[in-house]
């Protein structure tokens, strides 16, 4: 028995035309061939079509360059609003690419977030919540150029992220090699963060989230000086120890929404000129007898609300780790990784 299908009305992924019609009225085509210069490179002419090739195939599912010829069956192509090239084409683009041309992408990155911002997605004059993380992206090759072992003993990359909380939108991303310490980059990277999230119209207050990991003094001078809030976890070194152990026991006052298998109690001191507020905690489960007594967790801030306020919102920093997930499963599933043997679009 043979099968044969051939209808050329069929549209195979219909849902492309959500994100066809979106990327059109924000002119991301015209957008990238006018920021995206590849000189005299072979693959130069009309960057615009091949990138949004690209970026509808990763939208359809595609694991290779050679899966981005899905939307070149039936009338795919028609509602995407950008001719479809061909996968040959596409190999001979990314090839192409530098670091400094990545960092064009990176403009277009942030001139489409404006454009997405004023149309309505933004937080207009809401306050907007950063969260700023960095995630080991396991590879497959020792060869792949960047990946090292870090702190977490695997081979792959080591990129910084920041995140919207209310939405989960990617704000900014930077990758950096494998072994690069978490703080590397970051204040220059935070920089760019600030100014591009301004530019697109985030003109309310701005809270800046992240964990211990980020804990850099620069850091905090350079956002008090931008009038950004922050809440950032301090790592517990020997003074921050001191500083906490000088907290009266008087002073911990009971977190009321935390579960019934253990206590918590939080309070706050100072740590040089910054607020630092505390969070101690123990369970009352069977395995709560290996950590008898209290466990400390810290951050600093220069926020001057209520102490439960505060502390409960640097706790839902934790949903950073949700749009990661997101991430590696939707535009990093194409990423090359320790389970993927072809080279994919976004490699």
């Amino acid at each position: 028995m043979q099968v044969r299908f051939d209808d050329s009305r069929s549209v195979a992924d219909a849902g492309l035309i959500l994100a066809g019609t979106s990327a059109e009225r924000l002119g991301l085509e015209r957008l990238i061939n006018r920021w995206v210069d590849l000189g005299r490179r072979r693959g130069a002419f009309r960057p615009g079509r091949k990138v949004m090739t690209l970026v509808n195939a990763i939208l359809a599912g595609a694991d290779s360059i050679e899966d981005c010829d899905l939307l070149r069956s039936g009338s795919t192509g028609k509602v995407l609003g950008h001719r479809v090239m061909a996968p040959s084409t596409l190999g001979t683009f990314l090839r192409a690419f530098t670091f400094g041309h990545v960092r064009q992408l990176d403009r277009v990155l942030g001139e489409a977030l404006a454009r997405a911002w004023r149309a309505g997605a933004g937080p207009g004059s809401a306050r907007l919540v950063i969260d700023v993380d960095s995630f080991v992206g396991e590879v497959h090759g020792r060869l792949k150029q960047g990946a090292a072992y870090g702190y977490t003993k695997v081979l792959g990359y080591h990129p910084l992220l920041a995140s919207r909380a209310e939405t989960g939108e990617v704000l900014h991303v930077r990758n950096r090699k494998g072994s690069a310490n978490t703080q590397r980059g970051l204040i220059r990277f935070t920089q760019e963060l600030i100014a591009r999230v301004r530019r697109a119209g985030a003109g309310a207050e701005i809270l800046l989230r992240a964990d211990s990991g980020f804990w850099n003094a620069k850091l905090f001078a350079w956002l008090r000086c931008e009038g950004v809030a922050y809440s950032i976890g301090v790592k517990l070194h020997k003074h921050v120890r001191e500083a906490i152990e000088a907290i009266g026991q008087d002073a911990w006052a009971p977190l009321a929404d935390y579960p019934d298998t253990g206590e918590a109690q939080i309070a706050e001191t100072t740590l040089g000129s910054e607020r630092l507020i505390v969070r101690r905690v123990r369970t009352f489960e069977a395995q709560g007898e290996l950590y008898p007594d209290w466990r400390y967790f810290a951050f600093a801030t220069n926020r001057a609300e209520a102490i439960e306020l505060v502390e409960a919102e640097h706790r839902d920093h934790a949903v950073v780790e949700i749009h990661i997930s997101d991430l590696k499963d939707g535009a990093l599933a194409t990423s090359p990784r320790a389970t993927s043997a072809p080279t994919p679009p976004g490699a």
